[in-house]
């Protein structure tokens, strides 16, 4: 099985044959910000590592969007969708808003937390268990909601 840092390789490589400039970019953009990561903190990163930077870099793409339209620049603000569209196929499957308040239930039940002074110890377990898998926003209102039901 290929990692996740194999496949944007071989997607990077198939952007250069295809001549598809936009998609090359934003794969370029995806593979520098995995070598800042990489030589920064000396380490080797996996699926789980990988993800966390395309959520980040997700996350930037959305504000720089958000910043372009009310700018009225509406061919900056494409050029970043476009980006998305490519950085988003590296995400794993989402979960829904069900199962987000699923595995929080089930993490504020291992951990015994039992009011909003909880919510650090909460979401440190939730972290490490929805990276990826789960927007962060998502799951932090859902741990709000379960801490004070």
């Amino acid at each position: 099985m290929t990692t996740l840092k194999e496949r944007i390789t071989e997607d990077m490589k198939a952007a250069m044959r295809a001549k598809d400039a936009e998609r090359l970019g934003a794969i370029r953009m995806l593979t520098a910000a995995i070598k800042q990561k990489e030589v920064d903190e000396r380490v080797e990163l996996d699926d789980v590592g990988v993800v966390g930077i395309v959520d980040k870099l997700l996350k930037q793409r959305k504000d720089s969007i958000e910043a372009f339209e009310k700018a009225s620049r509406q061919d900056l603000a494409d050029k970043e969708k476009a980006e998305v569209a490519v950085l988003q196929a590296y995400l794993p499957a989402r979960l829904s808003a069900d199962e987000i308040a699923a595995e929080v239930r089930a993490i504020v039940a291992e951990t015994g937390a039992t009011g909003p002074a909880d919510m650090g110890k909460v979401m440190g377990a939730a972290k490490s268990r929805l990276a990826g898998k789960a927007d962060m926003g998502q799951v932090s209102a859902a741990v709000k909601a379960a801490l004070a039901g």
